[in-house]
């Protein structure tokens, strides 16, 4: 198998805080012989475990991100028993860009794993991830906001795991971020992901949802600090109590294809429901509007699941095939 052409000044077994890049050759128009930097600290002290905290996935989500730099230029390295991989801006290109998707290749990052050492920066960056830095970890903390075109209930993320034993750790960290809800997504059964990858991996898994629309909420912020540190806690890489986040229920699930309201016309879309509002399978969801043909009347949606509205399409305008909703429902184990 051809190995990574990433490569790093940094000493991964080197204790101390090291804050630099890992650098993929780009060779382009206008630079023959350049790299794309994408940032990356090690923070490493003891015997404890290796987890990868890597926000940026998507370039258009800030709340991880901002949360990093924190952890990246404030954190001790004496107080660490372990080692900390922070891949704050992995995807640098669509962080740059302010964009889901890469502008050099228009690959969404989060599915193209497990990467292509010698495919385009997108793949080689995710090829990078999977076969150099998972071999070195026991944990996998990745950050993820709704982005650009939805807002979504903070929440913890649970990957879904065909191991019991691993499923049970990946629970007890998603419990112990301490997020105001706790939710397992499947992203349709894609395997493609770096959450999906890092369970085949073996590694103690969470992810995230951290509101979202394109902008930084404050209380997701909040959540996101309280709750990475709190994984660290739980971990052992800190020390410490965790610091208690508000009553969450159960585990949520969106289970499937009718989880999802999707658009079925072009057109402007109007919810009925709020986030966290309590639906029922075949009621009305909302509609959709023709503002260029207004004597036409407006396309009801309907739910297909029963649950919480857990994720809202943040533009109005919609074509067929768009994300309107998203329905959690509760988990049963």
């Amino acid at each position: 198998m051809t190995r990574s052409i990433g490569f790093t000044d940094i000493d991964l077994d080197r204790d101390g805080k090291q804050v630099g890049f890992v650098n993929f050759p780009s060779s382009v128009h206008d630079d023959a012989w350049g790299v794309i930097r994408v940032p990356l600290t090690v923070i490493r002290n003891g015997s404890g475990p290796t987890v990868i905290l890597q926000g940026g996935n998507h370039g258009d989500e800030y709340e991880g991100p901002i949360v990093l730099g924190e952890i990246i230029r404030d954190l001790d390295p004496a107080t660490v028993n372990g080692r900390l991989v922070i891949v704050p801006a992995i995807n640098l290109p669509a962080v740059e860009a302010s964009r889901r998707v890469s502008p050099l290749d228009d690959l969404n990052f989060n599915r193209t794993f497990p990467g292509d050492p010698l495919g385009s920066t997108t793949q080689q960056i995710s090829h990078y991830v999977s076969s150099v830095l998972y071999p070195l970890a026991d944990a996998f903390v990745d950050l993820h906001s709704g982005g650009s075109s939805l807002s979504i209930i903070p929440s913890a993320v649970l990957e879904p795991c065909d191991d019991p034993q691993l499923d049970a750790r990946n629970r007890a960290a998603v419990e112990a971020f301490q997020a105001p809800f706790k939710v397992q997504i499947s992203n349709f059964g894609d395997p493609r992901t770096s959450t999906s990858t890092a369970v085949r991996a073996g590694l103690v898994t969470v992810g995230t949802e951290m509101a979202g629309t394109g902008t930084v909420t404050p209380d997701a912020v909040r959540i996101c600090r309280r709750g990475v540190h709190n994984v660290l806690r739980h971990l052992g890489v800190l020390e410490g109590a965790q610091e208690k986040g508000p009553d969450a229920a159960g585990f949520h699930t969106i289970g499937g294809t009718s989880s999802y309201v999707m658009a079925s016309e072009a057109g402007i879309f109007e919810p009925f429901h709020e986030l966290g509002a309590t639906v029922r399978e075949g009621e009305p969801a909302g509609r959709i509007h023709f503002l260029e043909n207004p004597g036409r009347e407006p396309v009801e949606l309907r739910f297909g699941a029963s649950g919480v509205v857990y994720g809202k399409r943040h533009p109005g305008r919609v074509r067929p095939g768009n994300c309107c909703l998203v329905v959690a429902s509760p988990l049963e184990d």
